[in-house]
């Protein structure tokens, strides 16, 4: 999930070099959005490991 975000963010930086603003919005929207959910998953599961480990 996190080569997808960092696919968004590439897409978005490219778009707006080449002043795609309305792409640049909705790749950098999307982008985050994915990094926030690979952000939860990732404390979750490391949470839930230390747990299990026990």
């Amino acid at each position: 999930m996190l080569g997808w975000a960092i696919l968004f963010l590439i897409i978005a930086v490219v778009a707006g070099i080449f002043g795609f603003f309305g792409i640049v919005s909705a790749a950098v929207g999307i982008a985050k959005v994915l990094f926030f959910i690979f952000l939860i998953l990732f404390i979750v599961s490391l949470i839930f490991g230390r747990v299990r480990r026990r």
